[in-house]
């Protein structure tokens, strides 16, 4: 199988993932963004948006940071959101109506269509991991960056400090008996390694590139609330194990994660699983 088909196959995997995933995420979306709401706010900073701008959102997903960057950029600018998953892009386009300063495209960074040095600033809020080849992706943004344009984007760190990602996996995949992946596979923690990261930008001919970590204040009412996430939010490898079991066998599972999430209860009661992303900052050369 050539590389351009393996490829291929990734992105379509990609695609009927997201897809899937999508209703979980729209019932958990205000929940996410307890926390993703404050990164979505340190991106923007980073990035300087600004109104006039123009500003791409990679990996945009139910339409976050690039709503909210519509909002900043106001009526002369424009916002351009892409994301591999028309059934998260539904969402989207919802979430927009009304904004006639924002427009979203189904695609992948790689090959859509988009002129060069077409943007202000590019932002990316946890999407960058998924990018089958990374450099190619960041040597895209550079291309579509102008002179002197800034990428400000945002990674998972290690799992270990990914709470609230890797707390209720972990559980799973003790249970399920779930595989675990190459480590160099597109995935929440490709990207994890703040060194290579900024190698990456560096060899990509991105300039003055600043990786840093930012703690990101995830915090669910209760146990139980945390467990509904993590089941909402599930890919189907994932769901199709949990539905293989019998009914008792699922509320144990549940109950387990619920169980591993009251562990993280805080003093003033809810649980806390702040969790640490990486931050990047990059210009354009000019």
């Amino acid at each position: 199988m050539s590389v351009s088909t393996d490829a291929a196959a990734v992105k379509a995997e990609q695609r009927r993932t997201w897809d899937a995933v999508s209703d979980g995420w729209t019932r958990e979306w205000e929940t996410f963004e307890r926390g993703g709401a404050a990164l979505t706010a340190r991106l923007l900073a980073l990035g300087g948006v600004r109104p006039g701008h123009r500003v791409l959102d990679v990996a945009t997903g139910p339409g976050e940071p690039a709503l909210s960057a519509a909002d900043v950029v106001g009526p002369a600018g424009t916002v351009t959101g892409v994301d591999l998953s028309p059934a998260m892009l539904a969402v989207a386009r919802r979430r927009a109506a009304g904004r006639r300063n924002v427009n979203f495209l189904v695609a992948d960074l790689e090959t859509v269509e988009l002129p060069p040095r077409a943007f202000d600033v590019v932002l990316s809020r946890l999407g960058l991991m998924f990018a089958v080849d990374p450099g190619a992706a960041f040597g895209r943004i550079a291309r579509l960056l102008v002179p002197g344009g800034v990428l400000a984007a945002a990674v998972w760190a290690s799992p270990p400090r990914v709470p609230l990602m890797s707390l209720g996996y972990g559980v799973l995949a003790r249970r399920l008996d779930l595989p675990s992946g190459p480590p160099d596979a597109p995935g929440p923690y490709r990207l994890c390694g703040p060194e290579a990261l900024a190698a990456g930008l560096t060899g990509a001919g991105l300039r003055d590139v600043t990786v840093e970590e930012c703690p990101v204040p995830f915090r669910f009412h209760d146990p139980a609330e945390y467990a509904r996430f993590t089941r909402a939010v599930a890919p189907p490898p994932v769901r199709r194990r949990v539905d293989a079991l019998d009914p008792a066998g699922r509320d144990a599972l549940w109950a387990e994660v619920a169980a591993a999430a009251r562990e993280r209860v805080g003093p003033d009661g809810p649980v806390d699983l702040t969790s640490t992303a990486l931050t990047v900052r990059a210009v354009a050369p000019h």
